[in-house]
């Protein structure tokens, strides 16, 4: 699917810096493509996370590569270099205005991401414009504390009501920090991630000390 493909209803965008790519953002963003009758999603590796880590983050192309051999397997599945290839920072807003300038009022944009995520959206860049271009989907897993969210909530702008919406995920448990240390230690990162993947950090010699 091409940018300016527009033969599609409902299109999902899965942003992140994917560093790595794991099963629990492909189960993620299957889930949501089935529940939400979902066209395409569109992994989205940023170019330049605005949010400092804690971390070093990996270079932005073994990012994108990394996403390409974990999708690769799923016709519903696509990786974009939108961000990467943009120079600036990667702010959602600018994404998502980009995708709707190319494709126009049509399809619905449904942005895919964490629970943790949504509770820190007030101080994401031009919040209002981009609550009312897209829905989210903020996924979480069973236990976590949907309390939470109910506290944010009467802080969101008026263009939030209906546009976020809840999905549980039960392999969100598995996260690219444990990967990163394990690789670190030694250990195994077997069944945590796809195969391909998994042998592109070996190969390239990603995350070790």
């Amino acid at each position: 699917m091409s940018l300016v493909e527009t033969n599609f209803k409902r299109v999902g965008l899965m942003g992140g810096t994917f560093d790595p790519i794991h099963y629990g953002h492909l189960v993620t963003a299957e889930v949501a493509r089935c529940e939400f009758n979902l066209d395409k999603v569109i992994f989205i590796p940023s170019g330049h996370p605005p949010h400092k880590k804690d971390y070093e983050v990996t270079v932005a192309e073994h990012r994108y590569q990394m996403t390409v051999l974990a999708t690769a397997s799923n016709p519903y599945f696509e990786v974009s270099r939108i961000e990467i290839d943009r120079p600036g920072l990667s702010y959602t807003v600018d994404t998502v205005r980009e995708y709707r300038r190319l494709w126009g009022p049509e399809p619905e944009i449904y942005f895919i991401t964490g629970a943790d995520a949504i509770l820190e959206i007030l101080h994401w860049k031009d919040v209002d414009i981009l609550l009312d271009t897209c829905y989210f989907i903020a996924a979480t897993r069973p236990g976590f504390p949907l309390a939470r969210l109910e506290e944010v909530k009467p802080r969101l702008p008026k263009e939030a009501e209906g546009r976020i919406y809840l999905l549980e995920v039960p392999a969100l448990a598995i996260s690219s920090t444990d990967i990163r240390q394990r690789v670190r230690e030694g250990k195994s990162i077997k069944y945590l991630l796809p195969e391909p993947v998994e042998e592109y950090i070996r190969e390239q010699g990603l995350y070790r000390k």
